[in-house]
């Protein structure tokens, strides 16, 4: 015999590989029984870090990971990390204690109510069905792309699991994927024949279809661009493939590719949700732009679409290359010439990407965090992981850093607008994925928040980094709220001692203020120690990113 947190243990073990958590008196028993079958938990030291941590392990993985806190308290921290897993479509579980089934304590809450109210699903447990309702969450995750919140009353725990189901058993096969019929196919195929400016704008939905969709962008002559997450997919690979790469879209683009994109007549958007930094508030695109939208979604992700269509990205992809391939004629070849010699021509140049590299200093006598970025940046070894943290600085690793694939730069947070999420979401990274230098950039402000889960990257990472973008101020409140008079004082944090204070949790540390102050940091790169490296960066607060004006 086994009791319920057993089976549920088991059944989860079956599919799962990363079990993030903090115990308590809620999930004890689960923590236990996973600990005995050989599955421990990685211990975090918040809570929200359970769910910010399972986010990140999916992004950089693409495998399912499960969170687990205690009921009450350490449930509603959870809730700003299963908001943004729940804005950005991620597969995961989170198991919880809950109320006994006598009824509700003092010190319970409504917790199908608050998962309910943030987009998470939730389902929950009894002494009977325990396998059957953990294989439901996982099948859940996994075909509906959303968190799953698994919640076991405080009464059963440790009871003996009564079901007949055994914990190794089948999950159903995954739902068939949507594809495009034949007349959907044919009708994006000569939109974008018929198109005089066609633009494919990808995000992390299309990393499976990048071939397909690197070829139909060759085929067409057409613009490319990506979703921020999803930068690095369309690196150039093959030299015979000719395509206009337009770098990042949205508040994020640089000035001259923005201009790019948004004279675009037809936007075919795969695998991307279209939110306010990829429209850049509404701004990206022309308003008198076709956009074609492809996602695994029931619907549209915005209200500027004008088609949307439900499918698989490489399926879709697959689809509409060979069906524009077939349509082509002799009308068109011209325009396509015409048009895969001006992408060539601006390849090779790149100067529709190219960035202001700003100064040393600012005059302020702070470090421009421009020309920080770009020492970084060729500071930094290829084959890198960049998480963010939210706040204002998201604008500079976002627009002077180069990815080496999609999925290479992890935001938890900006789906629901939050911040403090950095460091946590950096130990999921690096659990996620092992084999790439994790290079974590937060704010004081951020960073702060997150603290706790500092010792959580530091104590989980073999090699890293940590870039505090350290201005004195909360950054974004600044440029939008200080500039039009409102009182600065709520918004200024102290000049925080970040190399410090991280150093005492095992890192080491320089801060940096003038360019050559990274030359610790350079040695250390290059004699390829392990450990974590924090770079305490005193940067200007009065250097405006380019996609934070549209806030202003």
């Amino acid at each position: 015999m086994i009791s319920v947190s057993e089976a549920i243990a088991q059944t989860l073990a079956q599919h799962v590989d990363a079990f993030f958590g903090l115990m308590g008196n809620g999930n004890a028993y689960f923590v236990d029984a996973l600990e005995r079958i050989g599955q421990p938990i990685i211990e975090v030291r918040h809570e929200v870090a359970t769910v910010a941590s399972a986010d990140a392990y999916y992004r950089v993985s693409g495998k399912l990971a499960v969170a687990t806190t205690t009921y009450g308290a350490g449930y509603t921290n959870t809730l700003t990390a299963l908001a943004e897993a729940a804005q950005a479509g991620i597969p995961m579980i989170l198991v919880v204690g809950d109320e006994p089934g006598t009824g509700r304590r003092p010190w319970d809450v409504d917790q199908r109510g608050l998962a309910e109210s943030v987009g998470a699903r939730f389902l929950t447990v009894t002494r009977a069905d325990a396998v059957r309702v953990t294989g439901e969450a996982l099948t859940v995750a996994w075909d509906e792309r959303d968190p799953v919140i698994l919640s076991i009353p405080y009464d059963i725990p440790a009871a003996t699991y009564s079901g007949t189901e055994t914990p190794q058993h089948e999950l159903p096969a995954a739902a068939p994927k949507p594809s495009l019929n034949e007349a959907q196919t044919a009708d994006i195929a000569r939109q974008l024949l018929l198109a005089d400016r066609p633009l494919i704008l990808a995000g992390r939905g299309a990393k499976q279809a990048r071939a397909e969709l690197r070829a139909l962008a060759a085929h067409l002559g057409a613009g490319v661009a990506t979703s921020a997450p999803a930068r690095g997919l369309f690196n150039v690979e093959q030299p015979s493939d000719t395509f206009l790469d337009l770098g990042v879209c949205g508040g994020f683009a640089a000035e001259q590719a923005a201009a790019e994109i948004h004279s675009a007549d037809l936007v075919l958007v795969v695998g991307a949700g279209l939110n306010q930094f990829t429209r850049a508030l509404g701004h990206a695109f022309s308003p008198q732009a076709t956009l074609i939208q492809i996602d695994l979604k029931n619907e549209a992700t915005h209200d500027s679409v004008t088609n949307f269509y439900s499918s698989d990205a490489a399926l879709a992809a697959t689809a509409i290359l060979s069906h524009t391939r077939r349509l082509t004629n002799e009308s068109h070849t011209a325009t396509l010439e015409a048009r895969r010699e001006a992408a060539s021509s601006y390849s090779k140049t790149n100067e529709l990407t190219q960035r202001d590299p700003g100064q040393e200093v600012a005059p302020d006598g702070r470090l421009d965090p421009r020309g920080l970025m770009v020492q970084l940046n060729e500071a930094l070894p290829r084959e890198r992981t960049v998480i963010v943290d939210g706040g204002h600085f998201i604008g500079w690793p976002n627009t002077y850093l180069d990815l080496p694939d999609a999925d290479h730069m992890v935001m938890v947070g900006t789906a629901f607008q939050s911040i403090g999420l950095g460091f946590p979401s950096a130990a999921g990274a690096v659990i996620g994925r092992p084999e790439s230098l994790p290079v974590l950039f937060c704010g004081d402000g951020g960073g702060l928040m997150g603290i706790a889960d500092a010792e959580t990257f530091i104590r989980l990472t073999q090699r890293g980094v940590v870039v505090v973008i350290n201005d004195g101020a909360y950054g974004a409140e600044v440029h939008q709220y200080v500039s039009k008079g409102l009182a600065e004082r709520p918004v200024l944090i102290p000049d925080v001692n970040f190399a410090g204070m991280l150093e005492a949790l095992g890192a080491r540390s320089s801060t940096i203020r003038r360019h050559s102050d990274l030359a610790d940091f350079e040695r250390w790169l290059a004699l390829d120690e392990d450990g974590v490296f924090v770079l305490d960066c005193r940067v200007s607060k009065d250097i405006v990113a380019p996609y934070m004006r549209e806030f202003m």
